[in-house]
């Protein structure tokens, strides 16, 4: 049961040496640990920067992590959990969505300068009506507290921990090397204040012997006076939702002799590659994100994913020579799929009337889809669902979001890809298809049906088993916070956490 309205919260943050040390898997481990005990538990993360997003029942855009994290937590997500979120569209330039609606682009200066006191009254209101309704927030920060050329400014770290009056661990990695010196690094360039808000420390990323680290656990104990809380060893293979495009590396390493090779272009401005995860996972694909012409070769399938900023991006293929590439790919029967972003890219045209994203008006499209694009000041973001028109003879089921910031019609009669609020959605020519719908791989016949179309033409047969995705993402959450329990002492974070709260 939710705590009274004028009952305080028990609140922890998660801070970090740098960004990547681990503060967004260390918080989905104990949305789900303390949601296991019994805790009625929500995530928070004030401001975050990233291209992936969420959508919230009520149709509304946040980091992609916290709504992870609120899954985990077994809640549904709210902007509350994310009251900000920069989109970065272009150099030094960003979309700011408050709340789940874009605002204004800001470059960096403008929103350092001119967004700070507008910033930190959303953050505490948002703050104070989570712990108002919640037995446990847990608050992560972003990149590191100790960016002293930024601090007199920052609305994400310290500073949030004040407004929550949250105890603070912090989390280095030790992959990296250098685990000691970034902790201990970081905790003296805090204000006396601050230091004394960290109450522990958890090592991630762990490999190899404990005892051979212990030594350096007991120095840095002795020499801070901070326990240290946990060592959590390295999690292989953890199959949650990445936040941004620092999880690629999960995709290298491929095996070369799966039955389908799918080829993701990766331009600069990619977004929501999340949508692609669930392809990685099928035994028989094997998925690569390329980035240059001569590393297309031949593949089964073509993605051109999502985008923050289409006609950039568009012309980033161009100029990086994929045009005559992926022409080619598509005479020898290619299968080519556009998502969002990559959708629009595959139309005739994209009008730019307002200059959302470019100096031109007009921009030619790769002209695989009969359709046009014009780009709105509008974004739409909305949970769908409906079905897929992928097979004739069955009904696929389909689930997902839509966030776009443009409006695209038919120029000529086409097959739709899908029917999607009782709306045609899409374009669907031959092996040629094209989407709004995120996540559209998340749904498991279609991604199968999908797959076996592929496998018949090359005369392979059909794969009747697939992956659940939303079991194996339940999975994928109890083994985390499994994981993090036998390595991290929890009995300390609550005794930790109910000190603050008194």
């Amino acid at each position: 049961m939710a705590l009274n309205i004028n009952k305080k919260a028990r609140s922890i943050m998660i801070q970090g040496t740098h960004s990547d040390a681990g503060k967004s898997i260390i918080t989905t481990a104990l949305c789900r640990i303390f949601s296991e005990d019994g805790l009625q538990t929500a995530p928070f993360k004030s401001q975050n920067m990233s291209l992936n997003s969420y959508i919230t029942i009520d149709g509304k855009e946040i980091g992609r992590a916290q709504g992870i994290q609120a899954e985990a937590a077994g809640i549904d997500a709210t902007t509350n959990m994310n009251p900000i979120l920069i989109k970065p569209t272009r150099d030094q330039e960003a979309q700011i969505v408050v709340h789940g609606q874009p605002i204004q682009n800001l470059r960096a200066f403008e929103y350092r300068n001119d967004f700070f006191e507008t910033g930190l009254k959303v953050i505490k209101e948002a703050y104070e009506s989570l712990a108002s309704h919640y037995d446990c927030v847990v608050i992560e920060g972003a990149g590191s507290p100790a960016e002293v050329n930024l601090n007199d400014r920052e609305i994400v770290n310290m500073r949030v921990a004040q407004i929550a009056d949250a105890p603070v661990i912090l989390v280095g990695d030790i992959d990296r090397g250098g685990v000691f010196a970034s902790l201990v690094g970081t905790l003296q360039l805090l204000e006396e204040a601050d230091q004394k808000r960290v109450v522990g420390v958890i090592i991630n990323k762990f490999r190899g012997d404990l005892t051979l680290l212990q030594p350096g656990l007991d120095w840095f104990e002795r020499y801070t006076g901070i326990p240290v809380l946990g060592v959590v060893p390295y999690v292989e293979n953890l199959e949650i939702d990445g936040e941004d495009s620092l999880t690629l590396h999960r995709y290298e390493g491929e095996n070369d002799k799966k039955d389908i090779d799918i080829a993701v272009l990766s331009y600069p401005r990619m977004s929501n590659f999340t949508d692609i995860d669930p392809l990685r996972l099928e035994p028989d694909c094997r998925v690569r994100f390329v980035k240059k012409p001569s590393d297309l070769h031949t593949p089964d399938v073509i993605i051109l994913p999502g985008s923050k900023n289409t006609i950039e991006d568009l012309q980033w293929l161009r100029y990086q020579g994929f045009e005559p590439y992926i022409k080619e790919a598509e005479k020898r029967g290619t299968y080519i799929v556009g998502i969002c972003g990559g959708y629009q890219m595959l139309g005739n045209q994209l009008f730019d009337p307002h200059h959302v994203e470019s100096p031109n008006e007009q921009v030619e499209g790769l002209s695989y889809l009969p359709i046009e694009t014009t780009l709105t000041t509008k974004k739409k973001t909305i949970r769908v669902t409906g079905e897929s028109f992928l097979d004739k003879h069955k009904r696929i089921p389909l689930e997902g979001y839509e966030i776009h910031m443009g409006q695209t019609c038919y120029i000529k009669p086409v097959q739709s890809f899908a029917m999607l609020n009782g709306e045609r959605e899409g374009c669907l020519v031959n092996h040629i298809q094209g989407t709004y719908l995120h996540d559209v791989f998340h749904n498991d016949v279609f991604r199968r049906t999908f797959l076996n179309k592929i496998r018949n033409q090359k005369g392979l047969s059909s794969i009747e088993e697939t992956i659940n995705i939303k079991e194996k993402k339940e999975k994928e959450f109890a083994r985390l916070a499994s994981h993090v329990r036998e390595s991290v002492n929890i009995d300390d974070v609550y005794r930790l956490m109910d000190q603050y709260a008194k």
